[in-house]
């Protein structure tokens, strides 16, 4: 047996040489014009007894050799299978990723299983031909993944399979991928060189939905109103409506709008657009914006109601020939600057941004507004299909107190909770308040501490909203008497006019009474004083 196998090897070696030594001769001296033709019909009748297909990715595509999206994709979905199978992997640090992607080096391979089907996917590498220089790889210089399967399962692989490579790389990839929060840019800065309409960083906020402080009911609504939107694309394509969601914020100050938007963004893995509608000078612009904003987005317009004047129920701006008067600032004069026309986006256009026919330019968009009055908001901005889901952020309440409590100071009950329960029912005080009072504010300060801080500010504000409320029924009773005594100034002096007519002619009539007795006075005096004198008439 053993003389056989070294018999075999010597005879192998020779049939390898001789192959190669073939294969050599016709790539010099065959004539070109002939091997297309004998390589065709050579694979054609290899593929007869072959039973292997091969499809390739490459890492280069298209006329400007841009990296192929695919590429990326498959990249990120064999990022994990590399990691526990390959003997040899290549660490990159990918744009934008958290962390280092680590992917097969050339020429290794690793195996994979879909639906009880075997398939290999090895990175390939081509040697150049000729050295040439260029600022873009030769397209024989390029990487690409080779995927072998059975011929058998063709239709499997090139309909289910591929779909659930992209889909599983796509998720792998938003995973991996660190979140930004981006700011729109003002118009006179898109024209620079490689200038953009968003100025992104790193947005790393640490708020999650299981830290707010919020009743868990409705904690629990949002969230499976987040995940439902989440994986509503063939439901909306269904119902001819274009993939997004408007979600109006509301309430006072400290109550977690601004949190409430972080949770989001954490719990999607969708970057933040802040869009900052001061410095958008008109509705083609805003458009212009809405176009540049990407799929997987949450568009924020913060305190809308101070924004700009949309709504016609805030002050009127002032009058063309006041404004006229008013004189532009020397600082800016001085250095050639211009002041900044006020913006021209209007409720129309608005409206045409979060709901016309540019809002179906892209899709898995969540638009978020926020404001602290929403009664001040016109009803045509904020109606079901624009603003889908109303969401009040009111005072603390005891629930949410158990949470901060739990974030704060690592308390799941305490004797002091009883206190605490009792008097955010009798007064108001916003989440923010109530952490700030929770929070140590050295390292001797306790839980027992924190907590009687926070049952003493509860006091306080409730003695203070007592006397508040005291004043407030001192002036309205002020006010009402004031009121009172105006009304019956004013009755009277409506009686008054109405006599008064009534009293002059009275007046006149006694006065003309007065006269003719006057008159019949005096003539009885002149008959007297004739008699006596002897005159008769």
């Amino acid at each position: 047996m053993m003389m056989m196998m070294g018999e075999m090897w010597p005879q192998l070696g020779s049939v390898i040489a001789s192959a190669m030594f073939a294969y050599a001769m016709f790539q010099q001296y065959f004539p070109y014009q002939l091997r297309g033709p004998i390589e065709k019909y050579t694979q054609k009748l290899f593929g007869y007894v072959y039973p292997y297909i091969h499809i390739s990715f490459d890492e280069y595509s298209g006329e400007w050799r841009t990296r192929s999206e695919l590429f990326t994709t498959i990249q990120s979905y064999l990022s994990t299978k590399s990691s526990t199978e390959a003997k040899r992997l290549k660490a990159q640090d990918v744009k934008d990723s958290k962390s280092l992607v680590l992917a097969m080096d050339d020429n290794e391979e690793v195996t994979d299983e879909f639906q009880g089907i075997k398939l290999w996917w090895a990175s390939r590498k081509n040697a150049p031909i000729q050295s040439s220089f260029s600022f873009y790889p030769r397209s024989d210089e390029k990487r690409h993944y080779k995927l072998t399967f059975h011929r058998r399962h063709r239709d499997i692989i090139t309909g289910s399979y591929l779909d659930h490579v992209r889909k599983q790389g796509k998720a792998i990839a938003v995973s991996n991928r660190q979140r930004k929060l981006y700011i729109n840019n003002p118009a006179e800065n898109w024209s620079y060189y490689k200038a953009t309409k968003w100025s992104p960083v790193v947005f790393e906020h640490p708020a999650t939905f299981e830290t707010m402080a919020m009743e868990p009911k409705k904690k629990e609504e949002i969230v499976n109103d987040l995940i439902k939107f989440s994986k509503g694309k063939d439901y909306y394509a269904k119902i001819g409506k274009a993939w997004k969601r408007g979600y109006l914020l509301y309430g006072p100050p400290g109550t977690g709008k601004s949190t409430m938007i972080a949770a989001m963004s954490n719990l999607m893995n969708y970057d933040v657009y802040d869009l900052e509608l001061t410095t958008v000078k008109n509705n083609t612009e805003l458009r212009k914006l809405l176009i540049e904003t990407p799929n997987r987005a949450i568009i924020v317009i913060e305190d809308i109601d101070c924004s700009l004047d949309l709504t016609g129920q805030r002050k009127k701006k002032k009058e063309k020939d006041d404004e006229d008067k008013e004189e532009k600032d020397p600082i800016k004069k001085m250095r050639g600057g211009e002041e900044r026309k006020p913006s021209e986006v209007t409720l129309s256009g608005l409206l045409n941004f979060i709901d016309g026919i540019w809002s179906a330019c892209g899709g898995e968009r969540i638009i978020v507004f926020t404001t602290n009055f929403v009664d001040k908001l016109d009803p045509a901005l904020i109606r079901r299909g624009r603003m889908d889901k109303h969401i009040e952020l009111s005072y603390c309440c005891y629930e949410a107190f158990k949470v901060l409590a739990r974030n704060y100071l690592d308390l799941e009950s305490h004797e002091l909770f009883g206190t605490i329960e009792r008097l955010l029912g009798e007064t108001n005080m916003t989440p923010a308040d109530v952490a700030e009072n929770l929070m140590p504010k050295s390292d001797i300060d306790g839980a027992d501490s924190c907590l009687k801080a926070l049952i003493e500010a509860l006091e306080t504000a409730k003695e203070e909203a007592r006397v508040k409320a005291e004043e407030e029924v001192k002036l309205k009773a002020e006010e009402e008497a004031k009121l009172k005594a105006e009304k019956e100034a004013k009755l009277k002096e409506e009686e008054e006019a109405k006599l008064k007519p009534e009293k002059e002619e009275k007046e006149k009539v006694e006065s003309a009474k007065e006269v003719v007795k006057c008159k019949l006075c005096n003539g009885t005096s002149a008959k007297q004083d004739g008699k006596e004198n002897g005159v008769i008439h």
